[in-house]
């Protein structure tokens, strides 16, 4: 098995030293698949569901960029990383099951 990077000698989680490390292009992709029951989708009026705190897929666009520039926040041991773009989009797809 291979070594943990984050792991020390001693088996505890550790932060990793980057600073001699080249900046290089890198890219991330994540997804989600989110299921909504019968009542939600009925809601919907030209593919965005309308709430009393408004647009919910407008909404979870600008939580995703939120997320992508506060990773560092979110994941431990993640180091800051500067953003050229962030791209987020949504799909809906009705399924009935």
């Amino acid at each position: 098995m291979a070594e943990l990077s984050h792991v020390d000698e001693k088996n505890r989680p550790a932060m990793v030293d980057v600073g001699g490390k080249a900046v290089t292009v890198r890219e991330a992709h994540a997804r989600s698949v989110v299921l909504l029951p019968r009542e939600v989708l009925a809601a919907l009026a030209g593919d965005e569901i309308q709430s009393k705190k408004g647009p919910v897929f407008a909404t979870a666009i600008i939580a995703g960029v939120m997320a992508a520039k506060k990773t560092h926040e979110l994941i431990p041991f993640c180091h800051p990383l500067g953003l050229d773009n962030c791209d987020v989009e949504s799909q809906l797809t009705a399924t009935v099951r």
